[in-house]
């Protein structure tokens, strides 16, 4: 009988780097009272698990650790939720595959 073994996205994204351009974040979420609905979406959806909710019902964002895959601008750039730019070079994420 053959073992499977069961891979985790956690260790696959752990096999990244991320270079953090400090005090000067790539995405920002605009201020809000509550969140819309697509910014709610992203703490389910993001890949790499960068926003969630805090403690005060607001969707925020942490994003050391983005893979810039581009789910949360598609999801909500157009609307204003969020700002998105490219890191500066040499900043953010360094894939070791590739």
């Amino acid at each position: 009988m053959k073992a499977t073994t069961i891979e985790r996205i956690e260790d696959k994204l752990y096999q990244n780097r991320y270079l953090v351009d400090t005090g000067r974040p790539h995405i920002t979420v605009r201020p809000h009272r509550s969140p819309s609905p697509n910014l709610l979406a992203l703490t389910q959806i993001c890949p790499a698990k960068c926003y969630e909710v805090n403690e005060i019902g607001q969707v925020a964002i942490v994003s050391d650790g983005c893979l810039e895959c581009g789910t949360c601008r598609v999801l909500c750039e157009a609307s204003g939720d969020i700002k998105w730019n490219y890191p500066r070079g040499g900043f953010g994420v360094l894939f070791k595959f590739g």
